[in-house]
């Protein structure tokens, strides 16, 4: 393995960053998935469209949510064995996940498909959305195996320190789904159902892309037949590290739903506004979750070679970054917020609606960094456990209770002033627990 993998050595900042480019290009193009969707469906499909994109967005999200959280742990295994440098036990914690997301992908798409018209009408989707969200769900989810194995070799190679190869597999697939979006929905005029073709189709080009590099380049991984072992000693060490984080994955995308379900009382405007401009707020915060990310594998291998003051450093440099980055993008939204709206529609009301969810979000960009510049730390360390009670705690106890009676106050506004509260609780929760240090024993190493 190349040198430049290894983020035990060289100056903290520069090694995060280096990591970190990569990974936040290739967290922006995932997420150009449902924006592409997004903006050609709003465009070229009409409002009801777009909303129906934007309600499947949340609800895919809690679906998949236990495989990302156990992905998430898999790459802090992966790390601190490779910052040991026991390179056998990385190929079988690869292929021992690789076997779980394919099995896991496959049953996932067989419920989604079964069960969609049900999800959407519990959270109180608008009736007129319904059919076209169905539509398009069923599609989505149909390639979730293919998703999740692609992502389950991502993960793993960033575990490595590996983040341009991943960038360039997700560059490929998303170049592909902007294309076939234009070719299914402008050419053909398949409507949403074409947007979500065009997903599976590049999601699963990428995936042999991927599968073929790993088998054919990649000198510490491989799934040809003679490799692909289940090791159980270490997919247990995978899920109790994963299984906290699924549980965090799976109490935000149940937030995100319970959420929606308040939004969609406030109808349809407000409904495609919360859509359209949460995909604007996922863009931007992909560069803090880049950090995150990037942070976890940095303190993951370092902890692995025992450079403990080197972990606390990093942690130190991803606070001053932030709070350059989150002031900037907050600037960034109040002056622009309303001109980056028309990417989605015309609609002076959503456009508002969205405008003044850009501000009240963005006014909280440092609060929500740090809070993920923590967690990172803590699930680089292997101490998933506490981030998942942060956020359960933050989610149901704080966010949902407070969006419910803000928004009965002051309308859709209290919603946004819910998320923001929420996030600044868990924050002094994170920071005190990462000072007590507790985290420092929870590795696999």
């Amino acid at each position: 393995m190349k040198s430049r993998n290894d983020l035990t050595q060289g100056p903290v900042g520069m090694t995060i960053l280096r990591f970190a480019g990569p990974l936040l290009v290739g967290n922006i193009l995932q997420q150009l998935y449902n924006l592409t969707d997004s903006i050609i469906v709003g465009r070229f499909v009409g409002k009801e469209a777009l909303a129906a994109v934007s309600a499947s967005f949340f609800i895919y999200y809690f679906v998949i949510s236990l495989v990302i959280g156990i992905g998430s742990g898999t790459s802090v295994v992966v790390s601190q064995y490779f910052g040991a440098k026991q390179f056998d036990k990385v190929q079988q914690a690869f292929s021992s996940f690789f076997l779980f997301m394919l099995v896991a992908g496959i049953l996932l798409s067989i419920a989604g498909i079964i069960f969609a018209e049900p999800i959407f009408r519990m959270v109180q989707t608008p009736e007129e959305v319904i059919p076209g969200a169905v539509s398009y769900f069923r599609i989505y989810i149909g390639g979730t195996f293919l998703f999740v194995t692609f992502n389950s070799i991502i993960s793993i190679l960033r575990g490595l320190g590996e983040s341009v190869r991943p960038m360039l597999f997700i560059l490929l697939s998303t170049v592909l789904n902007v294309l076939l979006d234009l070719l299914f929905i402008v050419g053909f005029g398949w409507g949403i159902e074409g947007a979500a073709r065009a997903t599976v189709i590049a999601q699963g080009i990428g995936m042999c892309v991927a599968l073929y590099y790993v088998n054919e380049q990649h000198p510490l991984l491989s799934i040809k037949k003679k490799d692909l072992l289940f090791n159980a000693t270490i997919f247990r060490q995978e899920l109790r590290i994963g299984l906290p984080s699924s549980g965090q994955q799976c109490a935000i995308s149940l937030g995100l739903m319970a959420l929606l379900g308040i939004v969609n009382s406030f109808g349809t405007n407000t409904l495609t506004a919360y859509g359209a401009a949460g995909k604007i707020d996922t863009i931007i915060t992909q560069a803090i979750l880049a950090l995150s990310s990037a942070l976890a594998t940095f303190c993951g291998q370092n902890i692995g070679a025992g450079k403990m003051q080197r972990v606390r450093q990093g942690v130190r440099f991803a606070l001053l970054f932030n709070l350059v980055f989150g002031f900037t993008m907050f600037t960034l939204l109040y002056f622009t917020g309303d001109r980056l709206m028309l990417a989605f529609t015309d609609d002076a009301e959503v456009i508002r609606i969205g405008h003044e969810y850009l501000i009240i979000i963005g006014s909280c960009f440092l609060v929500h960094g740090g809070l993920n510049v923590f967690n990172g730390a803590l699930r680089g360390a292997g101490d998933t456990l506490f981030p998942m009670f942060i956020s359960l705690f933050c989610l149901w106890l704080i966010r949902i209770p407070l969006a419910y009676c803000f928004s009965d106050w002051w309308g859709e506004t209290g919603i946004w002033w819910a998320i923001n509260t929420s996030l600044g609780i868990g924050l002094t929760i994170a920071a005190i627990y990462y000072r007590m240090g507790r985290w420092k024993g929870k590795g696999v190493i």
